[in-house]
């Protein structure tokens, strides 16, 4: 008998749901927070789960992400009291199966319970199956768009596969939003790699790369003569993708008249080359990166809001690589082994203290960056272990150069939960829809005074005005003592004596 679990603080509505799915053969617990729905997972399992959106401790994101970290096959089905768009598509990009809107019909919540279960793992974690095995790695189920290339397998990015194997078969446009090195572009190629334009040709177009002049042709192509250069016919990126994908990143450095021209693309799939008198058809998906969300900047004027709707059929954020946690790890000694064979070196593991380095560092590279350290330290390292000595400097000293322990964050929106007295009668649920929502905005963080010598006289506000003078200069220059010592003006080991007397950096 599959076991659901009904998780809602309304003991009404789980009763009534309760009552519905044991008469048609399910085995249903409920419990009526999501403290108590992620606890019974963790000891208990389940074969899915129905959650209310709104909860008294927590929303239906909290509890969902709760449950894919724990166990990330069974599957969530939300339900919510008012019919959002905004919210389905969230909980289905983090990863829920389905949603459901009150009034719930019994003969739609039968439905999407069996299809779940149907379409779930045969492996879902159900009780008695051994809470203490291995997570299984999503990426074993879809095709790897390249074989040196690694996914991990963090709570958050198994979200991003269960996006990437739910949109690949479909002809969607999908905009990737992400800082740069953080993996956009292979995620477009396994899209590709696992979609029905797989045989067809990839083709990945850097926008920032292209110059005004350029752009347009390389794109679209041109006709022989049709400016001054072009002495031969070309075939552009998007013909050359014909029956395959074409990949822009960083869409936001296309030109506005450019942008004119693809939106012609994305609507009519035809293209003319630069020169050219006639239109050539073409089939090609398009898949967009950008580090900047297209909706802001077409608020700026940088990006055409019409050419955004066209592409926002689907997108995927992906994260940093400090936001992965142990998947930095998974990742280093990815690299490490592959650098190991291209030096024909036998470095094999990273000492604890470069373990713990990596998991502190914020990454502004993200896997460009690691990969380029890992390569650094295996050349320079003798041993069989990359040791903190052979890390560069601005590293090994992150978390001292820091003015303010406590990352500064931009104030974001939470859902404001409401009491008792809000929450619908649950009988009602099951003939009319209620909406109540409201949001209230986070406390703003500030930045703290980094205090040096924690006393009042001259001589300490010297001391501590020097100090941070110091560690400005070295964020300045990028942590070129050379170059800070200059913006100081003293020379090199006036700063290195600055320094030991401040013990300020690290010298393993």
């Amino acid at each position: 008998m599959k076991r659901i679990l009904v998780i809602d603080d309304d003991r009404e509505m789980c009763m009534l749901l309760n009552r519905f799915l044991t008469r048609n053969g399910f085995e249903v617990v409920e419990v009526y927070s999501g403290k108590a729905a992620l606890a019974y997972i963790s000891q208990n399992g389940a074969d899915a789960a129905l959650c209310d959106y709104r909860l008294e401790d927590m929303d239906g994101r909290q509890v969902l992400a709760g449950i894919k970290a724990i166990r990330p096959n069974i599957p969530v089905i939300i339900i919510t009291g008012y019919s959002d768009v905004k919210a389905a598509v969230e909980v289905t990009k983090m990863g829920a199966y389905d949603y459901v809107t009150k009034p719930l019909l019994p003969d739609e919540i039968l439905l999407t319970i069996k299809k779940s279960l149907d379409k779930s793992s045969p492996k879902t974690d159900s009780a008695g199956d051994g809470s203490n095995k291995k997570t299984t790695d999503t990426t074993t189920e879809i095709k790897l768009a390249n074989n040196d290339y690694i996914f991990g397998n963090s709570p958050v990015f198994n979200n991003i596969i269960t996006q990437v194997k739910r949109v690949a078969p479909t002809n969607f446009s999908v905009i990737l939003y992400g800082e740069s090195g953080c993996g956009k572009e292979v995620i477009a190629q396994t899209i590709h790699k696992n979609s029905k334009r797989a045989n067809a040709p990839f083709i990945a177009i850097d926008c920032g790369a292209l110059g005004k002049e350029l752009s347009g042709s390389e794109l679209f192509g041109h006709e022989k003569g049709a400016f001054t250069g072009a002495i031969n016919q070309k075939v552009g990126s998007l013909e050359l993708a014909n029956g395959g994908t074409i990949f822009l990143d960083e869409i936001v450095n296309l030109s506005y008249d450019i942008q004119v021209s693809l939106l012609r693309v994305v609507q009519e799939r035809k293209i003319r080359r630069v020169g050219g008198v006639k239109d050539i058809e073409i089939d090609v998906r398009i898949i967009v990166a950008s580090n900047e969300k297209l909706m802001d900047a077409a608020k700026k004027g940088k990006f055409r809001e019409d050419l955004f709707h066209r592409f926002n059929e689907f997108s995927i954020d992906v994260p940093p690589l400090r936001e992965r946690g142990n998947d930095i790890l998974l990742f280093a000694k990815h690299f490490l082994k592959s650098t190991s064979q291209e030096l024909e070196k036998n470095v094999t593991s990273l000492s604890p203290k470069v373990e713990e380095v990596f998991l502190k560092y914020s990454w502004p590279g993200n896997l460009r960056e690691l990969k380029n350290i890992i390569k650094r330290s295996a050349l320079l390292t003798d041993t069989d272990t990359i040791d903190i000595n052979v890390l560069p400097f601005e590293m090994v000293n992150y978390s001292k150069l820091q003015f303010d322990e406590h990352v500064y964050k931009e104030p974001t929106q939470q859902m404001y939960v409401p009491d008792e007295s809000r929450k619908e009668d649950a009988h009602s649920a099951f003939n009319f829809n209620t909406p109540s929502h409201t949001s209230a905005p986070a406390s703003n963080g500030h930045f703290p005074e980094k205090i040096l010598v924690n006393e009042k006289s001259l001589k300490a506000a010297g001391l501590n005005a020097e100090y941070n003078m110091i560690v400005e200069a070295l964020k300045q220059a990028n942590y070129n003592k050379s170059k800070a010592a200059r913006i100081l003006n003293i020379d090199r080991k006036t700063l290195y004596n600055k320094m030991e007397e401040y013990k300020l950096l690290s010298f393993e």
